[in-house]
């Protein structure tokens, strides 16, 4: 596993090109006892394939098991983008459209066109964001 400011999942090995190494998530049971599995991206699903720079002077192959890790507070920056910004900015557009005399039909689809440019910032700097939640694979457990 990782130290405690990691996040660990076990996987496998799918493939391996000069540029990236794609690695399929196991689902395991202790997803589920996880205080985090409710915010975590890869609890839940069968299968999960997940894309880490490759190594050119490792020797993996595929089939090879190992551990995938994100640092944690990764993970929190994460659950910041995806829920508590979100949420942040519809509430504040609501309240400001409110006060400021709009009826609340209005006032909710201000609110809802808000996080709908929110969104779309975001999937506009996806590959920036993509850069910025490097998956690793750990060295304890594939060597």
């Amino acid at each position: 596993m990782g130290r405690q400011t990691d996040i660990s999942h076990k996987g496998k090995i799918v493939e391996i090109t000069p540029e990236l190494t794609t690695v399929e998530i196991i689902s395991a049971d202790a997803c589920s006892s996880c205080h985090a599995a409710s915010l975590c991206g890869l609890s839940g699903f069968k299968k999960k394939l997940v894309q880490l720079p490759s190594d050119g002077w490792s020797d993996r192959k595929v089939g090879d098991e190992v551990d995938v890790v994100l640092k944690a507070t990764m993970g929190l920056k994460a659950v910041w983008l995806a829920y508590v910004l979100p949420l942040i900015v519809l509430v504040a557009v609501l309240r400001i459209a409110l006060e400021s005399g709009a009826g609340e039909p209005l006032a909710a689809l201000c609110a809802a066109v808000a996080l709908a440019l929110y969104f779309l910032c975001l999937y506009l700097l996806r590959n920036r964001l993509r850069n910025t939640y490097v998956f690793k694979i750990s060295d304890k457990h594939s060597r």
